[in-house]
């Protein structure tokens, strides 16, 4: 896959924040080289956050998101200023843009602060630095910048959008804020050369016409990257390959929705699992999710479950989120349960009112915006678990689709 076709989710998020006019959409637009953000000396030009994927050198693959004003006025203003606190859910770098002739304000402060606390790097950007002739008035806009902002010296940059001074330095500083990233594998690391797997794609209305969705695209070049192979079928030609093969795959990897039929064609000899718990794994959040799906044995009627996906889509007749897992909760429990839904970036920040969150595989989500739904959770006390969990626990065959991770299994 090609950085062109990276998926979202698995590009380094990069957040632009700051007040009205302190020059966040240039800086960015001087950063990529392109106008990517609509510039103007009018207040507020950017009234809702923007997103676009590109390659930045030294960075690679990213996500460059633009952020309305911290220091928004009215009733509109503050649901702007919201959206922008939302944005860094999904920020892996923050980089705050202050009018270098201006100072410090109090919304400077705040923002730093969050993103302090939410362990985000950072890079403080003083714009507008062509109006500082002389190098100790430079040096001491820093140094004050940084003892307001309570942080390092060194996090502090001078630059300018208008004459690109300091922005080499800038994109320097956010490949080396990027890391090193840690190697993570969906299921290459389970396989050995020469393995294979067989993948069980089931094609309906819902499925995007001419191609596989994301889950199992990344999860197909996973295989290959491990030096071993994949086989997709559809669920009505799984028994028939398996009984033609000349040896037993390593595993059967499936689409949740047929579960059930999958497990009874599947011998019990061979390792069964879902792309859905496959992909809570791969963003860490598989122990969470295990032990979430017990709250499905103490729902009572009139408890409300909230059934949330990280991507919007058009909903077909027999949708899985909101016809399909509701069914069959109801069939599981026999409770008369109120169900509610959410998509896109739209996740409630209050759950107290919800018994359980079943959340889909995450696959449109980067891994902090999935961590920060889960802790949101936690820190709420409401049981989360995703749709692979759930659909795998009702039809009572989640401890076998948990045996290529022995470790969690034994938490059931």
């Amino acid at each position: 896959m090609g950085m062109n076709q990276t998926p979202v989710s698995e590009r380094v998020h990069i957040g632009f924040f700051g007040k009205r006019n302190a020059g966040k959409s240039s800086v960015m637009n001087a950063i990529t080289g392109q106008d990517l953000a609509v510039v103007s000396d009018v207040k507020g030009t950017t009234t809702d956050p923007v997103y676009k994927t590109m390659e930045l050198l030294p960075l690679g693959p990213v996500v460059m998101m633009d952020t309305p004003g911290i220091d928004d006025e009215g009733e509109l203003g503050e649901l702007r200023v919201k959206k922008s606190y939302q944005v860094l859910n999904k920020t892996d770098i923050a980089v705050v843009v202050i009018d270098g002739t201006c100072g410090v304000s109090e919304e400077d402060l705040k923002i730093t602060e969050r993103i302090q606390k939410k362990n985000i790097p950072y890079i403080i950007v003083l714009n507008k630095c062509e109006r500082f002739t002389q190098e100790d008035e430079r040096l001491r806009v820093q140094e004050n910048t940084a003892s307001y902002l309570k942080t390092e010296k060194e996090k502090i940059l001078l630059v300018s959008a208008a004459d690109k001074s300091g922005i080499y330095e800038l994109k320097e500083e956010l490949g080396a804020l990027k890391g090193k990233e840690e190697e993570r594998k969906i299921v290459g690391d389970l396989l050995d050369p020469s393995d294979f797997v067989v993948l069980v794609v089931p094609i309906d209305s819902a499925a995007p016409k001419g191609r596989l969705i994301l889950p199992q695209q990344q999860t197909i070049r996973d295989i290959l990257d491990a030096d071993a192979s994949a086989i997709v079928v559809k669920e009505t030609e799984l028994a028939g390959t398996l009984a033609s093969l000349g040896r037993k795959p390593k595993m059967v990897i499936t689409d949740s929705q047929v579960f059930g039929r999958v497990s009874k064609d599947t011998p019990k000899d061979i390792l069964l699992t879902s792309f859905s718990i496959l992909f809570a794994r791969y963003k860490g959040n598989l122990e969470t999710m295990v032990h979430g799906v017990k709250a499905l044995d103490i729902l009572e009627d009139g408890d409300k479950v909230l059934i949330s996906e990280g991507c919007t889509h058009h909903r077909q007749c027999d949708d899985i989120g909101t016809v399909k897992i509701p069914r069959w909760l109801k069939e599981y429990t026999g409770k008369e349960l109120i169900i509610e839904t959410s998509s896109g970036t739209e996740f409630p920040d209050d759950l107290g009112s919800y018994k359980m969150i079943i959340h889909c595989g995450g696959c449109m989500l980067n891994e902090r915006e999935m961590k920060y739904r889960i802790s949101c959770a936690q820190d709420q006390g409401i049981p989360i678990a995703n749709y692979g969990m759930v659909i795998a626990y009702i039809h009572g065959i989640l401890k076998r689709s948990l045996s290529p991770f022995p470790e969690i299994e034994k938490l059931l």
